[in-house]
């Protein structure tokens, strides 16, 4: 049953989950014998999986108490932060004219994995991508005067930014992604933090 983009499993679906993996791998064996048991038994854990990937918890993010007057930028980059009018609407939010010393701005980079990279627990490329969208961001925001440094997080956007914040005491997050067709990981990122977070949340959604 989904609600509000999550799936939630009630207490009685759980005996018809059981019954709809275990049926088909008794009957399986039963007709063609171990072989297509054994099939069956692999398709239902990878349903399994994708079952227990999108039971993503819904309660709020906690975000670790601040030790200072500062505001804290959180800027998350799902596509570099390059582009002069994102660079200049972060500026102006961060105020890098006015007073830096009040500010810190941490840039994060997810790390995008691709599905065979996954496979192979190979997270190189993806590590060395998310640096490469690091230096873009914070040298196109140093030329703005926002000084910003700069952090690597895991490859699903909102696990991220959870992670981020349990030792960040971000007072705003900005979040530059793709259109929702390019970047469909960033708009969904872009709503459940939105309903997550108890700060504010702005998008900034750059071009294809």
């Amino acid at each position: 049953m989904l609600e509000r983009d999550r799936l939630v499993i009630r207490p009685w679906m759980l005996p018809m989950i059981v019954a709809a993996i275990a049926l088909p791998i008794a009957a399986g064996m039963i007709l063609q014998g171990p072989a297509l048991g054994l099939a069956i038994g692999a398709l239902a854990a990878t349903a399994i999986v994708v079952i227990a990937v999108r039971m993503r918890p819904d309660e709020p993010i906690e975000v670790v108490r601040s030790s200072d007057a500062k505001r804290h930028f959180l800027v998350v980059a799902s596509r570099p932060v390059d582009d002069p009018g994102a660079v200049g609407q972060i500026a102006e939010a961060v105020g890098a004219r006015e007073d830096s010393g009040d500010t810190e701005v941490l840039v994060l980079a997810p790390a995008h994995d691709r599905f065979l990279d996954r496979w192979a627990s190979d997270v190189r490329p993806a590590r060395e991508e998310a640096q490469r969208k690091l230096v873009l961001s914070v040298a196109a925001l140093a030329a703005a005067e926002v000084d910003a440094r700069g952090s690597v997080g895991d490859a699903d956007i909102v696990q991220a930014v959870e992670d981020t914040l349990a030792s960040f005491p971000a007072t705003d997050v900005v979040l530059v992604t793709g259109p929702p067709e390019a970047d469909p990981a960033g708009a969904r990122a872009v709503a459940e933090l939105r309903r997550r977070l108890d700060r504010p949340v702005r998008h900034l959604e750059l071009g294809a």
